[in-house]
């Protein structure tokens, strides 16, 4: 069977292929430190020399390997075939890689500076650096990075700086700086010169200072609003390095706008931006008996920490309980506890950091409310009291207004007239008849009766005199009579005489 043409050249590409790798894990190209590489000691150097392929053949005592500027496309597991213990830098700029291997650093255990910037690498890999648990510098600037895998990073725990400027990234990695669980050494990260457009502003502005000192953000398309805003006013007053010496390059995008004409960041508070309200630095505030914890935020990591407290005590890091106040001590990070906190205690507490490189003061103002955020348990019984008060009143007030009276026969021989009069009391007092009387089931009509005052009553207009009285008139056409015929009638004000005029039903 033939094979058509076209499959000719494509077989000639695999068998050049097959026949370079065969070449280099046979040693085909083996170190040549007269022509080839120049070596100084444990120093190697490589550069510019057109290089396809690492050399084979290095000295286990190597140090330092520069095999940057060269043609190298791939770094793969058995680029060396026997650890190299004391390989401590390695060069790998201004070449063609697009694929570097996670298992190419398994036998370079104790590599500290990695430089892989200025290739094509577009993806990371899970765990593409997981072998390398010593490194401290890695450089991945001036590539093509789109998406990086979460874990491309784990387990680097004495990383300190990662550089990752002028790539495509996305997606602001907040797994890198959270809680510094992952990478926990880490001072510096670049992320400069990006395509980030959204970033976590709250998670931000909990990063101490010395990681958000140099969180270098300049560059991106980020979109413009007062959140971001106070993160970067709030850096620049604390005169952090990332916004300090790149103010200029903080630039944000206008939301529902093209994204044309970027605006610098700190201008969003002018009349021209988004009217963003000025940022003002708060101190802490406590209630009595509280414990309150002051931080010393400063730039840098593990410096000696004074403390001074408003009544000119001064208090060391690592230091005992201080003898004029044994509330006051000071944490193993530095920051400065008040336990069981007294109005005395309020007040500006100074923190002096001393450093290798520079010393820094803070100033931390504490303000103590004249009471405890507590509720006492005698304030909960009175108000459960005066609750329980009230509803009893209400439950009162609807029984007298809601529930027909009991019936009480004083006489044997008054039933009948109780009857009647108790059916006319509760006529008058409501719409609705409430008593059903031997003589109302009989009866299938009712009648209406108006007691209307007599004419020596009236005075003027027709109203009733106020001191006048007459004997109490009987109710005609029916059989009901008042008990007391010389029974006065009570003056205006009183109840009768308001529903005087009232129809009775009867």
């Amino acid at each position: 069977m033939r094979l058509p043409c076209v499959f000719w050249p494509r077989l000639f590409w695999a068998f050049s292929l097959c026949f370079l790798e065969t070449l280099t894990k046979s040693g085909a190209s083996p170190l040549n430190c007269q022509e080839t590489c120049v070596c100084a000691s444990d120093v190697i150097s490589c550069s510019k020399k057109d290089l396809g392929v690492v050399p084979s053949g290095l000295p286990k005592y190597i140090a330092m390997l520069d095999l940057s500027h060269n043609n190298l496309i791939r770094i793969r597991a058995d680029w060396t075939t026997y650890p190299l213990k004391t390989l401590h830098t390695l060069l790998l700029s201004h070449n063609h890689l697009t694929f570097v291997s996670p298992e190419a650093f398994l036998l370079t255990p104790n590599l500290r500076h990695l430089d892989l910037s200025c290739n094509k690498l577009r993806t990371l890999e899970e765990n593409a650096f997981s072998a390398l648990e010593n490194l401290e510098v890695l450089l991945l600037y001036k590539n093509k990075l789109v998406d990086m895998d979460r874990s491309a990073f784990d387990e680097m725990n004495h990383l300190q700086k990662l550089y990752l400027s002028h790539n495509s990234v996305q997606r602001f990695p907040l797994e890198l700086v959270k809680d510094g669980e992952k990478l926990p050494e880490l001072t510096l990260l670049d992320l400069s010169f990006n395509h980030i457009r959204v970033l976590p502003v709250k998670q931000l502005r909990a990063l101490p200072a010395w990681l958000s000192n140099r969180l270098y953000l300049h560059g991106n398309q980020l979109t413009c609003n007062c959140e971001l805003y106070e993160l970067f006013w709030h850096w620049h007053v604390r005169q952090l390095a990332s916004t300090i010496d790149f103010r200029e390059e903080l630039q944000c995008y206008p939301p529902a706008q093209p994204r044309t004409v970027s605006v610098n960041v700190f201008s969003l508070n002018g009349s021209e931006g988004m009217n963003c309200s000025v940022v003002r630095e708060t101190g802490m505030e406590a209630h009595l008996e509280e414990t309150v914890t002051l931080n010393c935020d400063t730039k840098q990591r593990d410096v000696n920490l004074i403390w001074v407290t408003p009544g000119n005590e001064w208090i060391q890091k690592h230091g005992d309980w201080t003898e004029v106040n044994r509330t006051i001590h000071v944490l193993g990070n530095g920051s400065l506890q008040i336990k069981r906190i007294r109005l005395e205690d309020k007040g500006t507490y100074t923190c002096y950091a001393q450093g290798e490189v520079l010393n820094e003061t803070l100033y931390v103002t504490l303000t103590v409310f004249n009471f405890t955020q507590h509720v006492h348990q005698d304030t909960l019984n009175t108000a459960y009291t005066t609750l329980v008060g009230c509803v009893a009143s209400v439950i009162l007030v609807l029984i007298y207004l809601y529930m027909t009276p009991c019936r009480c026969w004083c006489r044997p021989g008054d039933r009948g007239q109780g009857e009647d009069r108790d059916s006319i009391r509760s006529s008058v007092l409501s719409a609705t008849p409430n008593h059903e009387t031997t003589s109302d089931k009989a009866a299938l009509s009712r009648h209406v009766a108006f007691l209307d005052p007599p004419g020596d009553l009236q005075g003027q207009n027709g109203k009733l005199k106020p001191n006048g009285s007459q004997e109490a008139p009987g109710i005609k056409g029916h059989q009901l009579q008042i008990s007391s015929p010389h029974r006065k009638l009570s003056d205006p004000g009183s109840i009768s005489s308001v529903f005087s005029d009232t129809p009775i039903v009867v």
